[in-house]
């Protein structure tokens, strides 16, 4: 997972739903099955009708297997019966932003092009910073944060229409 090299701001949401996501994406993370990264990452996924559904990446040895922190909170979201989505939060470590891999954009994009993506990393620093647009403010709290459209980071995304269309017996 890498940040783009554009940050765009999607709808904001009210920064105490924000701060569920984050706080949801957060414990998801500590529930991680990171052995071969030592990298773990959570999701919050939150719902048209306010439901947060939290996934985290769990490894295999068999690297291929890996489930992303994405499609896993999207997975748990799909088995809970929502279709319908208006932001994800991802929480990690690190040093860079970070934004769903290419697979978990296309996944999410199935069911929600608009999507809003919010993430933040956790610094042991003691201050942090929100990417916001081409700024970096301050905020001194230990983290840093950014925020794109679904639309930004993956812009030409297969839809159903670029499937053929075959007739059904």
């Amino acid at each position: 997972m890498c940040a783009p090299t554009r940050a765009v701001n999607p709808v904001q949401l009210p920064s105490e739903t924000l701060e569920a996501l984050y706080s949801a994406a957060a414990s998801a993370r500590a529930c991680a099955h990171a052995p071969y990264s030592k990298f773990p990452v959570g999701a919050a996924l939150l719902g048209a009708d306010g439901r947060i559904f939290g996934g985290c990446n769990v490894e295999n040895a068999s690297f291929g297997l890996t489930l992303c922190a994405e499609r896993g909170a999207l997975a748990r979201a799909i088995a809970d019966g929502a279709r319908q989505f208006r932001a994800l939060a991802l929480v990690g470590g690190g040093s860079r932003l970070l934004t769903p891999c290419g697979a978990c954009r296309q996944a999410l994009h199935e069911f929600a092009p608009e999507l809003a993506v919010y993430s933040r990393v956790l610094t042991d620093r003691g201050t942090g910073f929100t990417k916001l647009g081409t700024g970096l403010t301050d905020l001194g709290t230990g983290f840093t944060d950014g925020s794109w459209s679904l639309r930004a980071l993956l812009p030409d995304a297969m839809d159903a229409q670029d499937l053929p269309q075959t007739p059904r017996p």
